[in-house]
């Protein structure tokens, strides 16, 4: 139960190079026995405070979720919110707006160029088919002319 209500934290110590160059070295033959004992009992009350304080933040998490739920809140509302907002900060930063701005005139400019190009091609083909209709109705009276001499 208390490795599932631990929420954020972990349950393992932390571990550090600190730690580990101070684990290697051998201080217990320096202290007395009357200090060793002090500093065992120091160590048992930090670890029941530890324990306690992930109780405690357990429980706060859980009591989060609770009035979160009764408010109508999720996560996927709480990303949308957060998205929503940020979307709305970048739209009011002058430099979305300056690239908004060339990004429309750019778009303008190439909208036209590609109807100008639609227009030359439409035209080309246009004449195109106005030649091979002349070629193929001269050549449709020619041949059977030619046939009959």
């Amino acid at each position: 139960m208390e490795a599932q209500a631990q929420g954020l934290l972990e349950a393992e110590p932390l571990q550090g190079r600190d730690e580990d160059a101070v684990a290697g070295a051998n201080f217990s033959s320096m202290l007395s026995e009357e200090e060793k004992e002090e500093l065992k009992a120091e160590l048992a009350q930090l670890e029941d405070e530890i324990t306690t304080l992930r109780q405690v933040l357990s429980a706060k998490e859980r009591s989060l979720v609770e009035i979160k739920q009764k408010l109508g809140m999720s996560l996927m509302n709480e990303l949308k919110q957060n998205f929503s907002k940020s979307w709305h900060d970048v739209q009011t930063t002058t430099a979305y707006k300056k690239t908004q701005e060339t990004l429309s005139h750019a778009g303008q400019k190439a909208t036209a160029a590609f109807s100008n190009v639609g227009t030359a091609i439409s035209k080309k083909l246009g004449d195109m088919r106005s030649h091979s209709i002349g070629y193929s109705i001269r050549h449709s009276i020619s041949m059977p002319a030619m046939r009959r001499k």
